[in-house]
């Protein structure tokens, strides 16, 4: 069983760097966030649906569960949509530091679900976050609403995480995953009706962005997506969000290789990013030995 979790979060190691490498394909991407997200999920579905034909899995799944898919999925659509804003409008450094508050807004969501009270070190830590957030609004104002945006899509992230922790116990990962992003799609497509968004020219996109697409759909989406939801069978929704955040360091240095210039920031960025990471990890480290505190006492 030890095993099994060890394996898994070297795997969860895996997953996040992909995803880092998401936020980079997101600024390569030059299409606009809702048609960008709606490409990524629809290709999704089908790698997915073409996953579930070879290896002849059903697509049978409970009444009861595709109102909780649904609402989910538009969630995911709706932090996507969100992140790649952020991205789009700040630059990828900006995006994932803030993006990188999701394990404290998991901290508050998880009590909620799993039904147990908030604790004050959670408050605490979660003001430092707070801190460190404002010293980088404080001097990178041009980058505010790049961080609303990334603040939006980091609740949103914790949110599904903390639901994906719950679906999880009753249900198979690659169904969870393939409903959410069907259903997340059916949403974005609709909106885009609504808004009267397709167009000839919407399906005609660059070469370029059609290879970052293919390797966003089908890597960073599909593989990462349904892996990610699996190792929840061995982590805890807290220790899933705790892992993502490292996703920002992975993500920056790789932005800083492939963007340069661009990615550099003030000196004052990089305090409040310390701040924010920092009291993410010791968060993570509190939790850790709190757990193995109560296991010893119940030994």
């Amino acid at each position: 069983m030890q095993g099994d979790k060890l394996r898994n979060y070297l795997h969860l190691h895996l997953i996040v760097f992909i995803w880092g490498f998401t936020a980079i394909l997101g600024a390569l991407i030059s299409i606009d966030a809702v048609p960008l997200v709606w490409y990524r999920m629809f290709l999704a579905v089908i790698f997915i649906a073409l996953y579930f034909l070879i290896r002849k899995k059903t697509f049978k799944i409970e009444k009861k569960a595709l109102l909780k898919f649904a609402i989910s999925g538009i969630i995911i659509a709706v932090h996507w949509i969100t992140f790649f804003k952020a991205i789009k409008v700040s630059n990828v450094s900006v995006a994932l530091v803030t993006m990188s508050t999701g394990a404290f807004f998991a901290s508050l969501i998880e009590p909620f679900f799993f039904k147990r009270r908030v604790k004050l070190i959670e408050i605490v830590l979660g003001l430092l976050v707070i801190a460190g957030l404002y010293i980088i609004f404080n001097f990178e104002s041009q980058y505010t609403l790049g961080i609303v945006y990334a603040l939006i899509s980091a609740f949103l992230s914790a949110l599904f995480s903390v639901l994906n922790g719950l679906f999880i116990q009753k249900h198979d990962a690659n169904t969870i995953s393939f409903y959410q992003l069907f259903f997340g799609v059916l949403g974005v497509t609709l909106y885009m009706l609504f808004t009267q968004q397709f167009s000839i020219e919407f399906f005609q996109i660059k070469t370029t962005d059609w290879i970052y697409l293919f390797v966003l759909s089908s890597i960073c989406t599909a593989y990462a997506f349904i892996a990610s939801v699996k190792v929840m069978k061995y982590l805890t929704p807290y220790t899933v969000m705790l892992t993502i955040n490292l996703e920002p360091i992975y993500a920056i240095i790789l932005a800083l290789i492939i963007f340069g210039e661009k990615e550099q920031m003030n000196p004052e960025f990089y305090y409040g990013a310390f701040i924010v990471l920092f009291v993410v990890l010791l968060n993570g480290v509190l939790k850790n030995a709190s757990s193995i505190k109560k296991k010893m006492i119940k030994k």
